[in-house]
């Protein structure tokens, strides 16, 4: 689980990698393409223009490089040349990056156009959620401080939290120890170690917690057919707190309201 400093050397650039992934999605107008033209345009951007691996491609057997979610998809919704992304969708854009043999993850709910003030709302406290879930990171927590400070933010204002999936350990395997759950008890789980590094990624729902998968046997959707929004980095224990490896650079940790 502890990285070693060229480890974390070699996941920075992984890192970074994958923020500039972001970046240029940041600036793309989502509306009207459909999500395997997403898919496909981050498959040539990591592939071409950073000299990286799409770490999801094959993975399990999964074929994209990226789960793109909308709506009332929870998580690993599976690109589609029939799925187009309309104004007021949000859609969570999930992607991995492998290079020189270390892996990262990250993940985005975009908001296309105008959405519902509803949506908005629900977008902004997962993101929240997400970065109070960070600031529990330091030696000698535990993951259930990360999902103690995850779940408590997101019941405050009126959301559950999905039990189903969680962070994870990650470095040259996609899903490593710890598993990082998005609720539980301060003090509790695995104690938190300068080097380890892993995933935070709360999906967070507007109504159940429930959820069910279709039969693709990938796409995860809400229980009621509300809205989930999802936000994720990959983060690594420092001596004296934590370092977001996946940060972008116009990104700032948010302070919740």
């Amino acid at each position: 689980m502890v990285k070693t400093p060229d480890e974390l050397a070699l996941m920075r650039t992984s890192g970074r990698l994958l923020a500039s992934v972001f970046e240029m999605l940041d600036g793309q107008d989502l509306a009207g393409m459909s999500t395997l033209a997403v898919n496909d345009m981050v498959d040539r951007f990591i592939t071409h223009d950073l000299a990286a691996r799409p770490a999801s491609k094959g993975q399990y057997g999964f074929a994209y490089v990226l789960n793109c979610s909308i709506n009332a998809v929870v998580c690993h919704g599976v690109p589609d040349a029939a799925a187009i992304i309309r104004d007021g969708d949000i859609i969570n854009l999930d992607i991995t990056l492998e290079k020189n043999g270390f892996i990262a993850d990250s993940s985005k709910t975009y908001m296309v156009d105008e959405v519902s003030p509803g949506a908005k709302r629900l977008v902004r406290v997962a993101q929240e959620a997400m970065w109070k879930g960070i600031a529990q990171v330091r030696p000698g927590a535990h993951v259930g401080d990360i999902g103690f400070a995850i779940e408590r933010h997101a019941k405050k204002n009126g959301y559950s939290v999905v039990r189903d999936f969680c962070g994870h350990g990650i470095g040259r395997e996609m899903h490593e120890a710890p598993d990082v759950l998005n609720f539980g008890r301060p003090g509790t789980g695995a104690p938190l170690r300068e080097g380890m590094t892993f995933t935070v990624e709360p999906m967070i729902n507007q109504g159940t917690r429930k959820v069910s998968t279709m039969d693709d046997g990938w796409t995860v959707v809400t229980g009621d057919g509300k809205l989930s929004a999802q936000f994720e980095h990959t983060v690594a224990v420092t001596k004296d707190g934590v370092e977001v490896l996946t940060l972008r650079r116009d990104e700032r940790p948010m302070t919740a309201r």
